[in-house]
């Protein structure tokens, strides 16, 4: 019971800080696209490929425990 809230928990907390980000990206986007089409482009498949790697990685920590 206290492992499945531990893993709600830290789940909403990635995707709350995940969400604050994707809401942020736009702005983002516009001054790095401003500076380098390309840096916005590394900075967008970036921030895709971390919120796959952070679950990737909890699930493996989980896997580890058990």
């Amino acid at each position: 019971m206290t492992d499945n809230r531990k893993s709600a928990i830290a789940a909403a907390i990635i995707l709350i800080g995940f969400g604050i980000a994707a809401f942020m990206m736009p702005r983002i986007m516009l001054a790095l696209g401003d500076y380098s089409t390309v840096a916005a482009g590394v900075v967008a498949v970036g921030f895709v490929a971390a919120f796959f790697l952070v679950f990737w990685l909890r699930a493996r920590a989980q896997n580890r425990r058990d």
